[in-house]
């Protein structure tokens, strides 16, 4: 038996093209002809790639998990201090999601336009969202150790803190016309956390 012509494309190159789709408009607005158009291959390619509409957001959205995750953990092992690197996090993503014409996180874009029944997408955000917390948890656990934070705090419960905080950031930040509010936020967070 003989096997078909070799992949002209590079799969990974394009799910993240197809993933930026699915950020940018969410899964129910970005059409396939709109995600044909943006990854640059046919419906066939699609489909014996990456299977139907549903299966390719899977596949974007568990890409987007592991690389935004991974360069989460990048940006907080740098040298500097714990909460140093955590104060950047939160300053980045503040500029980033004041941007007028903002994404915000593909998470939390898609989060809003799925119906909570539907168990597998349920699943995975939530996999995600518990993925981000314990991250943050991470990094307060070592800020806490080197004495940046109170013996006294709790770093699950400021983890799920930043958890709600820079999701909703990012949420907001997509109808934002500057970071001042972002920058506010920010501000505040930080001085609890130094505080605690």
């Amino acid at each position: 038996m003989t096997r078909g012509p070799n992949k002209q494309f590079d799969p990974e190159v394009v799910l993240a093209k197809a993933m930026e789709v699915f950020w940018a408009r969410g899964y129910e607005a970005a059409s396939l002809s709109e995600l044909l158009k943006n990854m640059g291959i046919n419906k066939k390619s699609l489909y014996d790639t990456f299977g139907n509409k549903r299966s390719l957001f899977l596949k974007a959205l568990d890409y987007y998990g592991q690389t935004t995750i991974r360069s989460l953990k990048e940006e907080l092992a740098t040298t500097a201090s714990p909460l140093e690197n955590l104060k950047q996090i939160l300053f980045k993503w503040q500029r980033q999601h004041g941007q007028p014409g903002s994404y915000g996180c593909m998470l939390g874009t898609n989060i809003a336009d799925f119906n909570t029944d539907d168990v597998e997408i349920a699943q995975l955000f939530r996999a995600y969202l518990r993925h981000l917390e314990d991250v943050f948890c991470q990094v307060l656990q070592q800020a806490q150790a080197v004495g940046e934070l109170s013996p006294n705090a709790n770093p699950r419960d400021l983890a799920r803190m930043l958890l709600c905080t820079t999701q909703g950031m990012a949420i907001i930040g997509r109808i934002l016309e500057d970071e001042t509010l972002l920058a506010s936020t920010v501000q505040s967070t930080l001085a609890y956390l130094e505080a605690s």
